[in-house]
């Protein structure tokens, strides 16, 4: 999976950021700070990204066709537009039954106020 951060101060075309890759997920990250990171991602027909648990929530939007997002084994079907929050320590994957693209956002801060 390729990752590399975009450049800045330039205009971008979001679903072109990334293109497709034949039997693969690619991605590209938008910005990556030690508080949070946004990225965009593409997904071939038939790729897993496979169950994991993450220790922050997870703002993820479609922006080209459809994807499953199995959170907690509940299975949601997003189409373009759609968006979800994955919430942090639960496990989820996501699955694409045929190509997509999405935007996932995380940010890793505000969580200290939490563990008092």
């Amino acid at each position: 999976m390729q990752d590399t951060e975009i450049e800045k101060s330039k205009r971008h075309v979001l679903i072109e950021i990334i293109d497709y890759t034949s039997n693969a997920i690619a991605s590209k990250t938008i910005i990556r700070k030690t508080t949070g990171n946004v990225s965009v991602t593409a997904f071939d027909n038939g790729m897993i990204l496979p169950e994991t648990f993450s220790a922050f929530d997870i703002f993820v939007q479609i922006i080209e066709g459809d994807a499953e997002i199995v959170i907690d084994k509940h299975s949601l079907l997003l189409k373009t537009g759609e968006i979800v929050i994955i919430p942090a320590h639960v496990s989820h994957f996501i699955k694409a039954n045929k190509r997509f693209k999405m935007i996932s956002t995380v940010i890793k801060s505000g969580y200290e106020e939490n563990t008092l």
